[in-house]
Protein backbone atom coordinates (compact mmCIF):
# COMPACT_ATOMS: atom_id res chain seq x y z
CA UNK A 1 0.00 0.00 0.00
CA UNK A 2 1.63 3.14 -1.14
CA UNK A 3 0.61 6.98 -1.79
CA UNK A 4 -1.06 6.20 -4.50
CA UNK A 5 -3.17 3.30 -3.49
CA UNK A 6 -4.20 5.50 -0.37
CA UNK A 7 -5.41 8.23 -3.03
CA UNK A 8 -7.17 5.42 -5.15
CA UNK A 9 -9.23 4.77 -1.60
CA UNK A 10 -10.25 8.43 -0.65
CA UNK A 11 -11.33 9.05 -4.02
CA UNK A 12 -13.69 5.79 -4.32
CA UNK A 13 -14.71 6.42 -0.48
CA UNK A 14 -16.12 9.96 -2.06
CA UNK A 15 -17.16 8.87 -4.81
CA UNK A 16 -17.46 4.44 -5.95
CA UNK A 17 -18.77 5.86 -9.26
CA UNK A 18 -15.81 7.96 -10.05
CA UNK A 19 -14.40 5.92 -13.45
CA UNK A 20 -10.94 4.35 -13.45
CA UNK A 21 -9.90 6.93 -16.35
CA UNK A 22 -11.28 10.00 -13.75
CA UNK A 23 -9.00 8.45 -11.03
CA UNK A 24 -6.10 7.85 -13.06
CA UNK A 25 -5.99 12.19 -13.77
CA UNK A 26 -5.96 12.51 -10.41
CA UNK A 27 -3.72 10.24 -9.08
CA UNK A 28 -1.13 10.99 -12.08
CA UNK A 29 -1.76 6.97 -13.42
CA UNK A 30 -1.87 5.13 -16.28
CA UNK A 31 -5.87 3.86 -16.14
CA UNK A 32 -4.81 0.33 -16.57
CA UNK A 33 -2.90 0.52 -13.37
CA UNK A 34 -5.51 1.96 -11.54
CA UNK A 35 -7.97 -0.75 -13.02
CA UNK A 36 -5.10 -3.46 -11.47
CA UNK A 37 -4.47 -2.05 -8.14
CA UNK A 38 -8.56 -1.31 -7.63
CA UNK A 39 -8.64 -5.27 -8.40
CA UNK A 40 -5.64 -5.82 -5.76
CA UNK A 41 -7.15 -3.98 -3.02
CA UNK A 42 -10.60 -6.18 -4.00
CA UNK A 43 -9.28 -9.33 -3.95
CA UNK A 44 -7.80 -8.48 -0.73
CA UNK A 45 -10.15 -7.37 1.32
CA UNK A 46 -8.97 -3.80 1.31
CA UNK A 47 -11.87 -2.85 -0.40
CA UNK A 48 -15.29 -3.87 0.93
CA UNK A 49 -17.95 -2.99 -0.94
CA UNK A 50 -19.38 -0.19 -3.15
CA UNK A 51 -22.41 1.29 -1.66
CA UNK A 52 -24.76 4.42 -2.26
CA UNK A 53 -25.08 6.82 0.39
CA UNK A 54 -29.02 7.42 0.99
CA UNK A 55 -31.52 9.85 2.36
CA UNK A 56 -34.06 7.95 3.67
CA UNK A 57 -35.81 10.70 5.18
CA UNK A 58 -36.50 11.80 1.50
CA UNK A 59 -38.11 8.66 0.19
CA UNK A 60 -40.96 9.22 2.69
CA UNK A 61 -41.33 5.74 3.64
CA UNK A 62 -40.81 6.24 7.39
CA UNK A 63 -37.40 4.01 8.01
CA UNK A 64 -35.82 5.06 11.36
CA UNK A 65 -32.79 4.32 12.68
CA UNK A 66 -31.41 4.01 16.28
CA UNK A 67 -27.73 4.04 18.23
CA UNK A 68 -27.99 0.47 20.49
CA UNK A 69 -24.69 0.46 22.62
CA UNK A 70 -24.41 -2.62 24.51
CA UNK A 71 -22.48 -3.70 27.51
CA UNK A 72 -21.01 -6.97 26.86
CA UNK A 73 -18.81 -10.44 28.88
CA UNK A 74 -16.34 -11.07 26.60
CA UNK A 75 -16.04 -14.81 25.96
CA UNK A 76 -13.30 -17.20 26.61
CA UNK A 77 -11.10 -17.54 23.83
CA UNK A 78 -13.29 -15.15 21.54
CA UNK A 79 -13.21 -12.13 23.55
CA UNK A 80 -16.20 -9.92 21.86
CA UNK A 81 -16.32 -11.56 18.47
CA UNK A 82 -18.27 -14.44 18.70
CA UNK A 83 -21.37 -12.46 20.12
CA UNK A 84 -20.52 -9.77 17.85
CA UNK A 85 -20.51 -12.42 14.99
CA UNK A 86 -24.50 -13.52 15.79
CA UNK A 87 -25.48 -9.68 16.07
CA UNK A 88 -23.95 -8.51 12.91
CA UNK A 89 -26.26 -11.59 10.86
CA UNK A 90 -29.31 -9.40 11.49
CA UNK A 91 -30.54 -7.54 8.28
CA UNK A 92 -31.44 -4.71 10.06
CA UNK A 93 -27.75 -4.24 12.13
CA UNK A 94 -26.17 -1.72 9.29
CA UNK A 95 -23.12 -1.35 11.14
CA UNK A 96 -21.43 -2.71 14.28
CA UNK A 97 -18.68 -1.61 15.98
CA UNK A 98 -16.05 -2.61 19.09
CA UNK A 99 -15.63 1.14 21.31
CA UNK A 100 -14.25 1.86 24.40
CA UNK A 101 -16.26 3.85 26.91
CA UNK A 102 -19.25 2.61 29.19
CA UNK A 103 -20.19 0.55 26.54
CA UNK A 104 -18.50 -2.37 24.51
CA UNK A 105 -20.46 -2.55 21.54
CA UNK A 106 -22.05 0.20 19.32
CA UNK A 107 -24.96 -0.55 16.88
CA UNK A 108 -26.70 0.97 14.25
CA UNK A 109 -30.17 -0.67 13.54
CA UNK A 110 -32.92 0.50 10.85
CA UNK A 111 -36.72 -0.67 10.98
CA UNK A 112 -39.84 1.32 10.30
CA UNK A 113 -40.99 2.59 13.61
CA UNK A 114 -39.83 2.93 16.97
CA UNK A 115 -41.79 -0.03 18.35
CA UNK A 116 -39.81 -2.42 15.40
CA UNK A 117 -36.85 -0.99 17.03
CA UNK A 118 -37.52 -1.59 20.01
CA UNK A 119 -38.73 -5.05 19.58
CA UNK A 120 -35.65 -6.03 18.27
CA UNK A 121 -33.59 -4.89 20.95
CA UNK A 122 -35.96 -6.60 23.46
CA UNK A 123 -36.42 -9.31 21.99
CA UNK A 124 -33.61 -10.21 19.91
CA UNK A 125 -30.38 -8.94 21.12
CA UNK A 126 -30.99 -8.14 25.05
CA UNK A 127 -31.80 -11.79 25.58
CA UNK A 128 -28.50 -12.88 23.77
CA UNK A 129 -26.17 -14.82 26.31
CA UNK A 130 -22.96 -12.67 27.31
CA UNK A 131 -25.44 -9.28 27.02
CA UNK A 132 -25.30 -7.47 30.28
CA UNK A 133 -27.08 -3.77 29.38
CA UNK A 134 -28.33 -2.10 26.46
CA UNK A 135 -29.45 1.93 25.60
CA UNK A 136 -31.31 3.22 22.63
CA UNK A 137 -30.72 5.92 20.73
CA UNK A 138 -33.23 7.09 18.42
CA UNK A 139 -32.10 9.31 15.49
CA UNK A 140 -34.00 12.15 15.01
CA UNK A 141 -32.24 13.51 11.97
CA UNK A 142 -29.17 13.01 9.97
CA UNK A 143 -26.96 16.13 9.22
CA UNK A 144 -23.69 14.41 7.94
CA UNK A 145 -23.28 10.59 6.68
CA UNK A 146 -20.06 9.33 5.28
CA UNK A 147 -18.84 12.67 4.93
CA UNK A 148 -21.75 13.77 2.80
CA UNK A 149 -24.08 16.34 4.31
CA UNK A 150 -27.52 15.76 3.99
CA UNK A 151 -28.88 19.67 5.00
CA UNK A 152 -28.69 21.91 2.40
CA UNK A 153 -26.26 24.90 3.14
CA UNK A 154 -27.81 28.21 3.05
CA UNK A 155 -25.34 30.99 1.62
CA UNK A 156 -23.89 32.63 4.21
CA UNK A 157 -25.32 36.01 5.42
CA UNK A 158 -22.86 38.56 5.38
CA UNK A 159 -23.47 41.47 6.84
CA UNK A 160 -22.59 44.63 5.19
CA UNK A 161 -19.49 46.46 6.18
CA UNK A 162 -19.46 50.12 7.01
CA UNK A 163 -17.24 52.95 8.80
Amino acid sequence: MDEKDRSILLLLEENSRISPGEIALLVDLDEREVVERISAMEETGIIRNYTALIDWGRTGDGQIAAIVELKVSPERDYGYDKIAGRIARFRNVRSLRLVTGTYDLHLLVTGQSMHEIASFVAEEIAPMDGIRETATVIIMKSYKENGALFVERDEVERLPYSF
